[in-house]
């Protein structure tokens, strides 16, 4: 018999939590922890979204007056000021007024907007000056709006400075939507931790769009932010536990003058749909004062999944340390940089397209594994790099680029399409770059090694006493082809094997005078014949042709493998400086 009752009691609270979590009407009895300076833990428990719906105290706004029947709050003219731990129900319009929370209960502060309309013109409208923990929420089917005015008055330390703010910590929550105007500076802001966890949100600022200086922690939700600083914001830089920003799934929509998503540590990124335009977008320019990167972890960005649409005048993805892709597609346009970090850079299991940057991919360590890349760049497409030495020229710095496996196609207009001041390791995959057509930049630069494994590597680009093939230590063959003079843009080329089957067919993009080839298909003994110009058909990726029909053109030379690297003709001269920057 007591099992049956345990189980009938489990199955009443648990349909219970169920139907008032719809509702937003359940008994809160958990007990909160205070964690206003516990940097390692977040303001966030299962109770916070929970409440007796019978201890609800109502708030109506009306214009210029508001009225309420309880002791938890004084009413004066068109202000309210909750002095008691509770839930309110807060409804109507007003003109010209304020919510003030300041209450010294231990206890959570739920305000339930149902409806609102609220205008101040001088101060925040909503404005939590003291309290444990503060929770917004939003009523289901109900729209509310919250504007404040161009010019605040009675600051303290430049407080308030949001339409929504808050001095300890924040959560937004409900199936409701909230539309916020921050006319004096930021639209949402506290200074503790804030959590969005539900609910169509949509912010205008002057300043940052939603800022929690703690942590800015986003579960799901319909966000979008058009701000004059930043979009969404956590900036603590007193412990390396806080100024973090995590989003695990939504639809984030930013347009921001500044960072679009930016955090002073770290920012994982779960999931989610995101449209980012920050700077006014890649065919802006920025100061180098100013900082208008869509995504910036100061100490790392770590992206699991989602789907990314980034349009950016600064870096599109940007850190300090470490970025880590582990999933998810990007589709980038930059005018800096399409992803930076100063000391590694991981692409794994990940679709980046890169289709406009000053350099492409850039850090100290850079590792591609079972990942689909493409860039385009106006400099280097990846650029491994340290930094440069005393005195600004250049030598091996230890840097490395290494590519494990996956698809990889670099298509330069003016740097080196693959370019490590240290090494380069490559052990699978497919990588096309179609290299620069002018000195002194070449397809493939490198100061330490490059050292190739397996998969295919094909580059084109200049000729001169820059252009490398891969280092002899290697254990798969090379080839380096270098022609007498320059073949057209488009214009392919042609390996084949003494059995006349295809090796390599390629049509660069852009007029080239050298071909560097690494393939399984190159066998020590083998004799290969080139050819240029001609047709072909097949599938034809990026200007690599698969399922070749080769049309013939012109017979150039043919070559037999002899050692790790084989070359064919001679350069032609020309700068012999490092390249690469």
């Amino acid at each position: 018999m007591k099992k049956y009752s345990l189980i009938i009691l489990l199955i009443v609270v648990f349909s219970a939590f169920i139907s008032c979590e719809k509702n937003y009407i359940v008994t809160d009895t958990n007990t909160d922890t205070d964690t206003s300076t516990d940097y390692g833990n977040i303001h966030e428990e299962s109770s916070d979204y929970i409440w007796d719906n019978s201890q609800v105290i109502d708030i109506v706004l009306n214009g210029n007056s508001i009225t309420m029947d309880s002791s938890g709050a004084t009413v004066s003219g068109s202000t309210v000021t909750i002095t008691s731990a509770g839930t309110y129900n807060i409804s109507g319009s007003l003109s010209d007024g304020q919510i003030i929370v300041n209450t010294e209960d231990e206890g959570t502060v739920r305000l339930i907007l149902n409806g609102v309309n609220m205008t101040c013109s001088s101060s925040a409208p909503i404005y939590v000056s003291n309290a444990k923990k503060t929770i917004i929420v939003l009523a289901e089917n109900t729209e509310n709006y919250v504007t404040d005015g161009a010019s605040y008055k009675n600051l303290v330390d430049n407080e308030p400075n949001a339409a929504i703010f808050s001095k300890s910590d924040l959560t937004i929550y409900g199936n409701g939507s909230l539309v916020v105007d921050g006319n004096y500076a930021d639209g949402i802001s506290s200074k503790d931790g804030l959590i969005i966890t539900s609910g169509s949100i949509t912010v205008s600022s002057v300043d940052d769009g939603i800022r929690g200086k703690d942590y800015l922690i986003v579960h799901d939700g319909n966000i979008k932010v058009n701000s004059g600083g930043d979009g969404l914001k956590s900036d603590n830089t007193e412990s390396s536990l806080a100024g973090y920003l995590t989003i695990e799934t939504g639809t984030i929509n930013i347009t921001s003058g500044g960072d679009a998503i930016a955090a002073q540590t770290d920012i994982h990124i779960t999931n989610g749909e995101f449209t980012l335009t920050s700077g006014g977008g890649s065919s802006k320019t920025v100061s180098s004062s100013l900082s208008a990167k869509a995504i910036k972890g100061i100490a790392s960005v770590t992206i699991a999944g989602g789907n990314f649409l980034i349009n950016s005048a600064d870096d599109a993805i940007h850190s300090n340390t470490s970025v880590e892709i582990n999933g998810g597609s990007l589709a980038i346009s930059s005018n800096d940089d399409g992803i930076h970090a100063d000391k590694s850079i991981v692409v794994n299991n990940g679709y980046v397209n890169i289709a406009k940057s000053f350099e492409g991919i850039e850090s100290a360590s850079i590792t591609i594994d079972n990942s689909n890349v493409w860039i385009v760049s106006s400099d280097d497409g990846f650029n491994a790099t340290a930094g440069l030495v005393a005195g600004g020229t250049e030598s091996n710095d230890k840097s490395n680029l290494n590519i494990n496996s996956g698809y990889i196609c670099v298509n330069v207009s003016g740097g080196d399409a693959i370019d490590s001041n240290g090494n380069i390791i490559i052990k699978g995959g497919t990588i096309v770059a179609h290299g620069p057509s002018s000195q002194p930049e070449v397809g493939m630069d490198y100061n330490g090694s490059c050292t190739i494994s397996g998969g295919i590597l094909v580059v084109s680009g200049t000729n001169t006493n820059m252009t490398q093939a891969p280092s002899t230590s290697s254990s798969q063959y090379s080839v380096i082809i270098r022609f007498t003079a320059s073949q057209s843009a488009k214009s392919i080329v042609h390996i084949q094997d003494s059995d006349g089957n295809d090796v390599l067919t390629f049509a660069p993009a852009r007029t080239y005078q050298s071909i560097i080839l690494s393939s399984p298909k190159l066998i020590k003994g083998n004799t290969y014949t080139i050819y240029t110009g001609g047709s072909s058909t097949g599938t034809v990726t990026d200007g690599f042709y698969d399922g070749v029909s080769y049309s013939t053109g012109t017979m150039y030379q043919s070559f037999t493998i002899s050692s790790s690297v084989t070359t064919v003709g001679s350069s032609t001269g020309g700068n012999t400086m490092p390249g690469g920057r």
